[in-house]
């Protein structure tokens, strides 16, 4: 229990730091007082224990039982009638609690943080509006580069010396500047917008001359402010990235139930809409494909003509081509419909399956520490080495392949190429059956491989070629 308190706690600090480095750009020249980082990390820790969990289990044992069987203890609890299953008893009771605990947590605890963590990062300008700009730097915020000399004022909502670079809508480059003396920052919690009042200042815009010749002489306009407010949209500031919002979005926010629930409506939904495109597709490849309308002079039996084998013969070369025209336009535009709907159809699929991979996630939290458990004790029994050398090598391989196939998974899944419930259990597939393996070569004291055997030949030519001086 020691070792894996300590354990736990050192990997649990390790991946801390991970986080800060992640986060730093949000973290640092923001005057964020120690209560606010302290919430900014207190809700990104719950994130990180479906790593830190079972790595703490694989570490634990592996120096548990590498270090009872270093020392020979092992071999003097057998030596007294003792098997290597009845000393995983107790282990495998205190490994079936921290299961259920890792699940319930995974249900529970991390879709709340995860919802505060985001808000969080959402609101941060909002709570403090101060910290979207810090001193003596260019602070992106929205499309303008605010800098200001010095904050004032009880929350630091009061600037001086303000330069603001407003990007241009074109993509160009900065073409209005904005000088003022002073500004005040005013900001709601209920609302997105952050108003910036600015006092005694100017506005320079660059101007375009039509005649290339002059655009040597760079003309620009000036305009004097009494006051003037600009109106900044802080939904986009502190928010995820795109490849963080396609990876959290809302289900990492919900328990099993709400998952489910929210399966259900996307697969309803999606059936409603392919059984709606279905039938509009039917009533429109129903219709003829020729629109070429029949004049007043076609008789009866020119009619009867057209609907026969060969609907074509009647018409001249003109109505002909008219025809092919808008049999070809109407099935460009069927097949445009299509690929858009597949496209929407294959896009909810995929949401769908996030979903489900998010449910299977929580049970394999939980199963990964049975299986890290069964990995980490025999290995350690075998390998016969404690401490913190060779188990955490050993450690880290398992647990980075582990990690590795189920992130393969994971994008494997998420893009229809595997079944959630196969992408999510794929990594524990794999390494199942390493654990029986090395769970019955423990059991029964049989090494995993013979080193010396390996090691021999090599011992050998290297003292054929440097031969011993004595």
């Amino acid at each position: 229990m020691v070792t894996f308190t300590t354990v736990f706690v050192i990997l649990f600090f390790i991946f801390i730091l991970q986080t800060v480095w992640l986060f730093i750009t949000e973290l640092a020249g923001k005057d964020l007082d120690l209560i606010m980082v302290v919430k900014f990390l207190l809700f990104s820790m719950p994130r990180i224990i479906p790593l830190v969990l079972p790595l703490s289990v694989l570490l634990a044992s592996i120096m548990t039982f590498g270090s009872f069987s270093e020392n020979y203890e092992l071999a003097a609890i057998k030596s007294s009638g003792i098997s290597l299953q009845r000393c995983f008893r107790t282990l495998i009771v205190f490994i079936t609690l921290l299961s259920i605990v890792a699940f319930m947590f995974a249900n529970s605890v991390i879709p709340y943080a995860e919802y505060k963590f985001i808000s969080f990062r959402r609101n941060i300008a909002q709570v403090k509006p101060a910290l979207a700009i810090a001193e003596g730097q260019f602070n992106t915020v929205g499309i303008y580069n605010i800098k200001v000399n010095k904050k004032s004022g009880e929350k630091g909502n009061l600037l001086s010396d303000v330069t603001i670079h407003k990007k241009s809508i074109m993509g160009d480059g900065n073409k209005t500047v904005i000088k003022a003396k002073t500004g005040e920052l005013i900001s709601n919690e209920a609302s997105n917008l952050l108003q910036l009042v600015l006092k005694d200042g100017y506005y320079y815009e660059d101007v375009i001359p039509k005649k290339y010749e002059d655009r040597d002489k760079m003309p620009f306009v000036k305009s004097a402010f009494k006051k003037d407010i600009i109106n900044i949209d802080l939904s986009k500031l502190n928010t995820p990235t795109v490849e963080e919002t396609k990876e959290t979005n809302t289900k990492g926010m919900l328990d099993v139930t709400e998952l489910r629930y929210t399966i259900d409506s996307l697969t309803k939904n999606k059936a409603t809409e392919l059984k709606s495109f279905t039938e509009n597709i039917s009533q429109k490849t129903a219709t003829s494909l020729i629109s070429t309308p029949i004049t007043a002079n076609d008789t009866l039996e020119k009619r009867k003509i057209i609907n026969s084998k060969d609907p074509l013969a009647m018409f001249t070369i003109d109505e002909k081509a008219s025809i092919y025209k808008n049999a070809l336009a109407n099935t460009q535009s069927t097949v445009l419909s299509i690929e858009g709907t597949l496209s929407d159809l294959k896009m909810k699929q995929k949401n769908i399956n996030a979903h489900e991979f998010v449910i299977y996630e929580k049970f394999v939290i939980a199963f990964a520490c049975f299986l890290m458990f069964f990995i980490g004790a025999p290995l350690g029994a075998i390998i016969r080495k404690g401490g913190i050398g060779l188990p955490i090598v050993f450690a880290v391989l398992i647990f980075i392949t582990f990690h590795f196939i189920n992130t393969f998974g994971k994008r494997v899944s998420q893009e229809d190429g595997l079944t959630p419930f196969v992408g999510a259990w794929m990594s524990s597939f794999i390494l199942t059956p390493l654990a029986i393996l090395l769970t019955y070569r423990a059991i029964n004291d049989i090494g995993i491989i013979n080193l010396d055997r390996i090691t021999e030949p090599f011992q050998k030519l290297f003292k054929k070629i440097f031969p011993s001086k004595n």
